[in-house]
């Protein structure tokens, strides 16, 4: 079996060519600090499969309606979230698939049976 060495040079060329600009990735950095609280996670999570309004999330999460609306508006300024309007009631449910994703992929990454590596 042929082993391969490691080419510095050649790896970090490639590392370099496939690094984004600093401002994309402060904002990456920015987006990803949106999700770590867990209000706002706990309200992402109702949203996976009902679109609800802020009374049935204040009541789900045993909540200030104050404190959910605050969090609705960051998660909605984050472009996470979306509304509609029906009458006088305000309908909030995930922005996009790529909202889902990425909430589904961090909890399937926590709870999968192996994800600690065995060889650090």
């Amino acid at each position: 079996m042929e082993q391969h060495m490691h080419d510095h040079g050649s790896a970090l060329d490639t590392a370099r060519q496939g690094m984004p600009a600093d401002e994309l990735l402060c904002d990456l950095a920015d987006l990803f600090k949106i999700f770590g609280d867990t209000t706002r996670m706990k309200i992402l999570f109702s949203l996976f499969e009902e679109e609800l309004c802020v009374n049935e999330i204040t009541e789900l999460l045993g909540m200030t309606q104050s404190a959910i609306s605050h969090q609705l508006k960051v998660l909605k300024d984050s472009k996470l979230i979306a509304n509609r309007r029906e009458g006088k009631t305000i309908i909030y449910f995930l922005a996009d698939d790529h909202v889902r994703s990425i909430v589904g992929q961090g909890y399937e990454h926590l709870t999968e049976e192996n994800h600690y590596d065995e060889n650090i």
